[in-house]
C-alpha cells in the first residue's frame, strides 16, 4: 500500500506481493476514513475518477464507479443458476454490495450475512450508502463473527451461499480451505449452489486450479466464471461456482431477471451469465478445463 504525491497531487497505489511488479493507482481527492479495527486496516477515500473507494489492509475492495460488475455477478450467477432460492447466506461481504443484489430477488424469504469485522459494515453504511442499502431490508439478519464457525453450525439450510471474501491472506484465509467447503456443502440444501471469489486468471492460475481441484473433491459440479472490473488487479476477477446436485448445469440460468430487475442491473444479463464461463485458451490450459 502506498500513498504518494506526484506533481502536487496525492495518489494511492495498490502495491501487494499477490500482484508483484504492478499496481493500480488512483488520484486521491480527500481521505475520509483511516482506522484500524481488531482485524484489519480500514480506509476510505474520495478519488478523482472512481468515486468513493474502500480499502482493507491497503487492497481495493470497492469503488463507487465499478463495484456493480463484481457485486452483480457474484450474486446473480448463483441465484439464477439455482433458480428458486428462498434462503440465502452471504459470508463476508460487509460492504453490503452482494446483500443489495440478493435483496433484488423478491422470492427470497431470508437473507443472512456473517461478517467478521463490524467495522467494515459501519464504514460502508457511512461512506457507501448505495452499496449498504441492503442492511435495511427486513429479510436480512446480520451475524457478527467468524464466517467459518457460523457455516459449521448450519445443516441443509441455505439454497445459495455467497462467499464474498477478500484475498486468501489475513482474516479471510480460513474461507479458502477444504474444511470450509465441506461445511458449506453440509449447510446447503440438496439443490444448493455456492459462489466464491476466486482470484484473477492472469495472475493466480495455479492458486485457482488448486482451489477448483480441492472443491471438486467435495462438490460434483464445480466451474470457474469471470467478470471484468477496472480497479481489481489486471482488470479481472473470477468466481468458483459449485452445485450440490450433479444434474445442475450452472452455466445455464434456470431462471431470469424480471424486466424490472433487468432494467436496474448494469452488468448481469442471461447472455452474460453463459458467456462468463467461456474462458480464453491460456486459462483453459492452465486450469486443465
Amino acid at each position: 500500500m502506498a500513498f504518494s504525491e506526484i506533481n502536487g497531487t496525492k495518489w494511492f497505489s495498490e502495491v501487494n506481493s499477490m500482484w508483484a511488479g504492478q499496481a493500480m493507482s488512483l488520484e486521491v481527492e480527500e481521505m475520509l476514513l483511516d482506522t484500524k479495527s481488531k482485524f484489519q486496516h480500514i480506509q476510505v477515500f474520495k478519488s478523482k475518477t472512481y468515486g468513493t473507494v474502500l480499502l482493507l489492509d491497503g487492497i481495493i475492495q470497492a469503488t463507487e464507479r465499478d463495484e456493480f460488475s463484481y457485486q452483480e455477478m457474484i450474486t446473480h450467477l448463483p441465484m439464477f443458476a439455482q433458480g428458486k432460492a428462498k434462503k440465502v447466506l452471504v459470508v463476508g461481504g460487509g460492504d453490503g454490495g452482494a446483500l443489495r443484489e440478493v435483496c433484488r430477488h423478491k422470492e427470497v424469504e431470508e437473507v443472512h450475512i456473517a461478517e467478521l469485522d463490524e467495522g467494515v459494515i459501519e464504514a460502508s453504511k457511512k461512506f457507501l450508502p448505495s452499496m449498504s442499502v441492503g442492511f435495511s431490508d427486513p429479510r436480512v439478519t446480520v451475524h457478527i463473527g467468524d464466517g467459518l464457525e457460523f457455516v459449521r453450525q448450519q445443516k441443509n439450510r441455505f439454497d445459495v451461499i455467497i462467499v464474498d471474501s477478500s484475498d486468501p491472506v489475513g482474516p479471510a484465509d480460513s474461507l479458502f480451505g477444504p474444511a470450509f467447503y465441506q461445511s458449506v456443502y453440509e449447510a446447503l440444501t440438496d439443490d444448493g449452489v455456492v459462489c466464491s471469489q476466486c482470484e484473477c486468471m492472469w495472475l493466480h492460475a495455479p492458486l485457482i486450479k488448486e482451489m477448483l481441484d480441492s472443491t471438486k473433491t467435495i462438490f460434483p459440479v464445480v466451474k470457474y466464471a469471470f467478470v471484468t472490473i477496472p480497479t481489481y488487479p489486471s482488470g479481472q476477477i473470477g468466481f468458483q461456482i459449485a452445485a450440490k446436485n450433479k444434474s445442475f448445469s450452472i452455466e445455464e440460468p434456470r431462471s431470469q431477471p424480471s424486466s424490472q430487475m433487468q432494467e436496474a442491473l448494469q452488468y448481469y444479463h442471461p447472455e452474460v451469465h453463459k458467456a462468463s464461463f467461456v474462458l480464453p485458451v491460456f486459462a483453459r490450459r492452465a486450469l486443465n478445463i
